[in-house]
């Protein structure tokens, strides 16, 4: 149940994003909303670090839908993984799945997830959470097993932390929900502001 207000006094919420885990995420807080997942490019701009791409790839998403879904609010987010200052994104094949993954053992790295809050007459709300997360040391065979599940294929960094994937992970610090792809708490609180401010001006 989403305790922190009443759902209805949102607006209607869509989700912008075709993760499985985000919805699921939502769901679990016991929020309904629509889905639809917007068609950005996601490359890396010039000098761009990584707290300011996934908020700009977050904000870029949510306006991608605005014009489409009037009378929404519009949640979007975008997860990245950082290893040595390096963005390592979803894998292109097995083959790029097996490096990263072999680069992330047996060391920290940091997941980045930018949110994001659009929708019509309302003022964007945007902001960022990070965690580091410590794998233990895999060898070659334990990574390629993993690969040879599927999972790591459309997952940043190439694991999911709430599948297979916990079990590369020997210690985390910070919030386990942004390595899944939301930090549910902060954006729930967000919604529950947004809720308040719209029950005043009605």
């Amino acid at each position: 149940m989403f305790w922190l207000c009443p759902p209805q006094l949102l607006p209607p919420l869509l989700l912008a994003s075709a993760s499985p885990r985000r919805a699921d995420l939502l769901r679990r807080a016991g929020l309904s909303f629509s889905v639809e997942a917007p068609d950005i490019d996601e490359a890396l701009l010039p000098g761009e670090d990584p707290p300011s791409h996934v908020k700009r790839l977050a904000r870029e998403k949510g306006e991608a839908l605005r014009a489409s879904w009037p009378g929404h609010v519009i949640l979007s987010a975008d997860t990245v993984v950082v290893l040595d200052g390096r963005i390592l994104g979803k894998p292109r094949d097995t083959a790029e799945a097996e490096g990263m993954l072999a680069d992330l053992s047996g060391r920290w790295h940091v997941v980045y997830t930018g949110w994001a809050l659009a929708g019509t007459g309302l003022a964007c709300r945007v902001g960022h959470e990070q965690t580091r997360v410590l794998f233990h040391s895999l060898d070659a065979g334990q990574i390629a097993a993993y690969v040879a599940t599927g999972e790591p294929m459309d997952k940043a960094g190439a694991y999911g932390i709430q599948d297979g994937g916990s079990l590369l992970v020997k210690a985390l610090e910070g919030d386990y929900f942004t390595v899944m792809g939301l930090p549910v708490s902060i954006v729930c609180r967000e919604l529950a502001e947004l809720a308040r401010e719209f029950s005043v001006s009605d």
